[in-house]
């Protein structure tokens, strides 16, 4: 059958194409493809091409689709696996597979995100990686593998007990946590989930540097929602503070944060984060940066007499991503948060390219419609001469201007991609 899909030929040659995929084997599974969000990963890997560690040296003679976060429904099912898959199942996948560095959107010829159907194939089913879901929205699944990665985050930082050997595993229950530039889509998901965390935090501060990207987190996960959960939650604009560490210790009354994130690949952000750090701290290196040689003065003192860490996380497991769809659907995270832009396939290549000058949070995509990407917070003005956005407008707005399942189900039955 044939597809259009977004391809990577090398750095910065991602194209859309139209190209016939093969007959899936006894060992596969074909998708339909509905929604993909655009991840910032995707953006480096398009600077990198085949220098990427994922990415098949070969790749211009044998591009490979791009997008890892997508969702959509099983079409065909190989013999291998009918006891365990049937057509018309929705399906959710985890992109970072066990055991090898094969990833899709990275990786295959066949399997990707950024297009209309795309072929399982047997690795990535064997290794537990696609699993059906029965949401009500397919953008939650697309959106649960970034918010995999902030609970990864969360389970992965660390505490001890002194006397003791054991790594007590996941933030400090009743601490401080600090995000340090946690108003992008990435922090908002971060935010989101620790409210519910088991091991809730007494108080989480989000640092920024913009007034506008702090107005829209309190919009969306606002310090009454937080507080309903038991939680302090301060959002800091850290650019109008005289002394940036004074005034962040003095909300911790001078104990420090024993949970920090950084959100933001700055010297200067890491250098702060970590003399942040309480007694038996943590710091995770959340944002992943481009340089190779990129690196920080971390004070090694702390390290020794105050048990202070730092590591980094990145991905999420398998059980993380069940994690966040499962807590999405009962209404205990709202993934939604981290979705400030809609579009369709034919506007992958351009935001793609773009992605770091882009405003806004994640950028979701719809496979089989044909959409400039769009804010949501635009429809508004779209509405004033079609009356289609007027009523998705009308319908974010009364969901604090976020994306929903209903507004996804309107979008796909508007463009009669349902």
């Amino acid at each position: 059958m044939k597809t259009r899909a977004v391809r990577l030929y090398g750095v910065d040659d991602i194209r859309l194409d139209e190209f016939e995929l093969p007959e899936i084997k006894d060992d596969e599974i074909l998708v339909k493809v509905v929604s993909d969000s655009i991840c910032m990963s995707t953006w480096k890997t398009v600077k990198q091409g085949e220098k990427h560690k994922r990415v098949p040296n070969d790749v211009k003679d044998h591009p490979i689709i791009i997008g890892h976060e997508f969702a959509g429904d099983i079409v065909k099912v190989g013999k291998k696996w009918q006891d365990k898959f049937q057509p018309g199942q929705k399906f959710a996948q985890q992109p970072a597979i066990p055991g090898q560095m094969e990833s899709p959107g990275y990786s295959y010829l066949w399997c990707g995100g950024d297009t209309e159907y795309c072929i399982f194939p047997n690795d990535i089913i064997e290794a537990g990686c696609l699993w059906t879901f029965d949401g009500d929205a397919y953008f939650a699944s697309s959106v649960a593998e970034p918010v995999s990665c902030c609970i990864g985050g969360y389970h992965t930082n660390y505490h001890t007990v002194p006397g003791k050997y054991d790594h007590i595993m996941g933030t400090k229950e009743g601490g401080n946590i600090l995000i340090m530039g946690g108003c992008g889509p990435m922090g908002l998901g971060a935010i989101s989930y620790g409210l519910t965390f088991e091991n809730k935090p007494k108080r989480i501060v989000v640092t920024e540097i913009s007034d506008d990207r702090i107005k829209r987190a309190q919009e969306v996960i606002s310090e009454e929602e937080a507080k309903e959960h038991g939680v302090e939650l301060i959002y800091v604009n850290t650019a109008k503070l005289d002394d940036e560490y004074e005034g962040l210790m003095a909300i911790t009354e001078g104990h420090g944060y024993d949970d920090v994130f950084v959100y933001i690949p700055n010297k200067a952000v890491c250098e702060l984060g970590n003399r942040l750090l309480a007694y038996d701290g943590c710091m995770n290196l959340f944002a992943g940066p481009t340089d190779p040689n990129f690196s920080a003065e971390v004070n090694l003192y702390d390290s020794h007499y105050s048990r202070s860490k730092i590591i980094g996380s990145t991905g999420g497991t398998i059980d993380d991503m069940k994690e966040a769809i499962d807590k999405n659907a009962d209404g205990r995270i709202n993934a939604a948060v981290m979705i400030t832009h809609v579009g369709g396939l034919d506007s992958v290549v351009e935001t793609t390219k773009n992605l770091p000058n882009v405003p806004g949070g994640k950028k979701l995509v719809y496979t089989h419609i044909n959409m400039p990407m769009t804010a949501i917070d635009d429809f508004a003005k779209l509405g004033e001469t079609d009356p289609f956005f007027l009523e998705l407008d009308a319908v974010c707005k009364a969901n604090k201007g976020l994306w929903s399942a209903k507004a996804e189900k309107m979008l796909l039955e508007h463009f009669n991609a349902a």
